[in-house]
């Protein structure tokens, strides 16, 4: 009899569909059984002896709500018996009511594990705990319409005290990667650390979710420059690391983001659910990805209603020769002004969902545009070797350290933030930098675009934020700081965007998600932080945004 080993976690939702993604501990159909009579079947499909389906749900109800239940061979395997949760349900949004209902996104990043209950936790609660606990202990609350996680869903190089227990029975922690994860069946212990967490696991089953990832899915780090990567290739266990880590992310986050349409036409998914084992297939595909990355595409567009998301890798999808450097290659480029622009009936709200932040402190943003120039050659090759080793000891590889790809995306936010059918708001979401901000840019010379722009930062969900980073934030905010960028500004060859920013709320610090409420052409902003003493989340700032 087949058991469901991790899941199920609720992906994709529109009008009339939705996919469920499950694990199963062997070979089976797995079937999503819904109240209202909407269901759905798959065949699992194998992956390095692991056994996985992703369910298409057809002929929901537009507006609906409908509680189901998942079976393996035809045995109930969730709601587990007895379970302290509600039941788990798919929701329906009805775009085309005259009157359509708030649409909620809810985001955050930087997620390790948390403990088992009642375990010591070091870096305070949860917050997709926390969530979760509201919700089940209130069903009727307002939940969020989708949870877009934004990076660093498992850490492949810092893993938990009982992670390394288990990779010590397994292997010579002694032998590189020591306690970091080496293959794929360690990345699956990852998945099962983070999601078999009993909370989060019906979190994941009821709300539907789109994620990307982020450096730590791999490695602190990942695709800094083409050095690290050089060096990186270099060491005996890089190579099967990389290929775990991409494979493992197609099955546990990739295919979900995916709407069922593109999931019927993508050849590698009919591959790998045809043959008996698809594992081969996977990992020539990550080979591929490995050896030329703008062959594959990571990042994709999902419409809610009049409110477009586009989900940007910034990490595989990247540029690392310094003579032609660029957080996406030119065909990601593309598409990302072809998905942001391609409005034939207007937008009420586009949201750009890039892992790293588009807009920093200011002290960051020149120094990292400081060092590119410093990379690139600019003042000898001494300096460019000085700027190579602090860049990696100072993480300095967002967007600012891709300036013409700063640039890039600075003039299409502006161009699609502008014009007559604008969108009410262009948001960047973000995470990746352990603390949360809002910031405004503003255009010279009256250029700004018609639409409200705003960079949203929420990360920490689930991590710690040392008092050194804390301090470092905040002066990288403060007026000394922005004076000393624009020293080290001038220093560099001319150009860029030409645009200023503030900061216009934050920072904040602790383990938080960020809330967008979306109704029509407004929109409000809410950041929650679990709050170790109230056992629960605490709202910390609210804001009108449009």
């Amino acid at each position: 009899m087949a058991g469901l080993r991790l899941g199920p976690l609720l992906r994709y939702v529109d009008e009339e569909t939705a996919t469920v993604w499950v694990e199963a501990s062997r070979p089976c159909v797995a079937e999503v059984r819904c109240a209202d009579g909407a269901s759905g079947t798959a065949p699992t499909f194998q992956i390095e002896g692991h056994h996985y389906a992703l369910v298409p749900v057809t002929g929901l109800t537009p507006g609906g709500e409908t509680a189901y239940e998942v079976t393996l061979d035809g045995a109930r395997v969730w709601p587990e018996p007895d379970s302290r949760f509600p039941a788990s349900t798919i929701r329906t949004p009805d775009h085309g009511a005259p009157a359509p209902a708030p649409f909620r996104v809810t985001f955050g990043s930087c997620r390790w594990a948390a403990p088992p209950a009642g375990g010591h936790d070091p870096v305070g609660p949860d917050a997709l705990d926390t969530l979760a606990a509201r919700l089940a202990a209130d069903p009727g609350a307002a939940r969020p319409d989708v949870l877009v996680l934004l990076g660093d869903q498992v850490y492949a190089d810092e893993t938990s005290p009982a992670t390394r227990a288990w990779l010590s029975r397994r292997r010579d922690p002694d032998e590189p990667p020591g306690a970091q994860v080496a293959d794929y069946e360690e990345y699956t212990h990852l998945y099962y650390e983070s999601w078999r967490d009993p909370e989060v696991r019906w979190l994941l089953s009821t709300v539907p979710s789109c994620m990307i990832f982020d450096d730590h899915d791999l490695i602190d780090d990942w695709n800094t420059s083409a050095a690290w990567l050089a060096d990186m290739r270099a060491t005996p266990w890089w190579r099967e690391r990389l290929l775990s880590g991409l494979m493992s992310y197609w099955v546990h986050q990739h295919l979900g983001n995916l709407p069922p349409d593109e999931l019927a036409a993508d050849p590698l998914y009919a591959q790998v659910r045809a043959t008996p084992d698809g594992t081969d297939a996977l990992r020539r595909f990550a080979a591929q990805a490995d050896a030329a990355p703008a062959s594959v595409r990571w990042s994709y567009r999902r419409d809610f209603g009049r409110t477009r998301l586009l989900m940007v890798d910034t990490r595989a999808a990247r540029v690392l020769d310094e003579d032609r450097r660029a957080m996406l290659d030119p065909g990601e480029e593309r598409w990302l002004r072809e998905q942001a622009l391609d409005d034939p009936d207007g937008r009420d709200h586009l949201l750009i969902g890039t892992s790293l932040p588009w807009l920093l402190p200011h002290l960051i943003h020149d120094v990292e545009r400081w060092n590119a120039a410093q990379c690139a050659g600019e003042r000898g090759p001494r300096r460019a070797r000085f700027g190579e080793d602090l860049r990696r000891r100072a993480d300095l590889e967002h967007w600012a350290a891709f300036p013409a790809s700063f640039d890039a995306l600075t003039g299409l936010i502006a161009e699609a933030g502008s014009g007559p059918d604008a969108p009410a708001t262009v948001c960047v979401l973000s995470g990746d930098v352990h603390h949360a901000y809002i910031a405004e840019p503003h255009w010279p010379g009256g250029a700004a675009p018609a639409a409200r722009v705003l960079q949203l930062t929420c990360s920490p969900v689930h991590n710690s934020v040392p008092a050194s980073i804390r301090l470092g934030f905040r002066i990288g905010w403060s007026r000394p700081a922005r004076a000393l960028g624009r020293r080290l500004s001038r220093r560099v060859r001319p150009g860029g965007s030409g645009i200023g920013w503030r900061r216009t709320g934050g920072p904040w610090f602790g383990n938080q998600l960020m809330t967008l409420t979306l109704r029509g052409r407004s929109a409000d902003l809410a950041l929650d932080q679990a709050d170790r003493r109230r056992a629960g989340l605490t709202r910390v700032a609210r804001r009108t945004l449009s």
